[in-house]
């Protein structure tokens, strides 16, 4: 049986090729600590958490396993007290995105805590690699969320592998399952980032709603645009097909403020904030309205996903597929024998 622990796995002190992506207000401690606990490595996403709430949800997730755990900020915004707060914690994994990593390197680094960089081309991940993280993410534009390039998993992976060795690659974008996490394995990458897939775990803070509409998708029913801009202008994502996307579309896509609707309130959440048509909020629990219509990030990989479980369910279930599909390969990925997977 293939033994899918990689190098990288051994650094960042899992079991399991299994990252959980930072899934924006959809990721919660028990998410995290759920995958953690699992084998894999759980994400909390905290650029837009206030420092007292990021310190709280660093000591849940502290509180429910004793696994290391990571936590994503998005460099597009201001997240020095973030950052500041998280190393002060003791976060062993700093994940960044959308910005240049060099700006915080230095600060993780002295920290004693593992930089992971998230990227969409070669040049970007060049740029990781000679600022000196421990690991690169090569994000394909299957991905959902917010995306930053336009080039394919498939084609990015083992570009980005090629380009910044030795530095360890996971593949982010279109895995949903085993047979996705073995390809991913099979172009180079030391693990998998996964988003969609866990944004149908049982334990995200994802709306029954957003769920719903993830479970009922398939692979062509989500969209690459900058539709839904609010809180984050001019930032491409997929995200799922609604009514909010197809009237923009059909009106020729136009800016703010002359989009159809502009200024409608679709829902209202649990503290009774509001939130607008085209904004970047997700339905959530403890919301009420018109959810349907609000962004439904999702991957292409919806379309292969068709059951809320339990995320150690989901992590145990990726790994028997992967070395289902390992075996069903011969138990080898890119000549390296069964025994055991090491950097290209």
């Amino acid at each position: 049986m293939p033994d899918l622990t990689t190098p990288l796995c051994r650094r960042l002190g899992i079991t399991a090729p299994v990252v959980q992506a930072p899934i924006g207000s959809a990721t919660t401690p028990e998410l995290a600590a759920a995958v953690s606990a699992a084998g894999g490595l759980g994400t909390l996403a905290l650029t837009w958490a206030t420092v007292d709430e990021s310190r709280e949800r660093i000591r849940r997730v502290r509180r429910l396993t004793d696994r290391p755990f990571g936590v994503n900020l998005v460099l597009d915004f201001p997240v020095a007290e973030h950052l500041a707060a998280c190393l002060d914690e003791g976060v062993p994994v700093l994940s960044t995105f959308w910005g240049d990593p060099g700006r915080v390197h230095p600060a993780i680094r002295a920290a004693g805590a593992l930089h992971v960089h998230s990227v969409g081309s070669v040049a970007e991940a060049r740029r990781a690699a000679e600022v000196g993280v421990d690991a690169v993410v090569a994000q394909g534009w299957e991905a959902g969320g917010h995306v930053r390039g336009e080039v394919a998993t498939m084609a990015l992976v083992p570009a980005v592998v090629d380009a910044v060795h030795p530095v360890p690659v996971l593949a982010a974008g279109g895995i949903a399952d085993g047979r996705g996490l073995a390809a991913a394995l099979a172009l180079g990458a030391q693990a998998g980032w996964l988003g969609t897939r866990f944004v149908a775990a049982a334990e995200a803070g994802s709306h029954p709603v957003y769920r719903d509409r993830v479970l009922a998708a398939t692979v062509a029913d989500t969209v690459h645009t900058r539709c839904f801009d609010g809180g984050w202008p001019d930032a491409a994502h997929r995200v799922l097909r609604n009514t909010t996307l197809d009237h923009w579309v059909e009106a020729g896509s136009p800016a703010a403020p002359d989009r159809p609707g502009e200024g409608d309130v679709l829902a209202t959440d649990a503290r009774g904030r509001e939130h607008l048509r085209y904004g970047d909020v997700i339905p959530l629990p403890g919301m009420t309205g018109r959810l349907d219509e609000l962004a439904l990030y999702a991957g292409q990989s919806a379309g292969g996903i068709h059951s809320v479980a339990p995320a150690a369910e989901i992590v145990e279930t990726l790994l028997r597929e992967a070395t289902a599909a390992l075996r069903h390969a011969g138990g080898r990925v890119i000549g390296v024998p069964a025994g055991g997977l090491s950097p290209r």
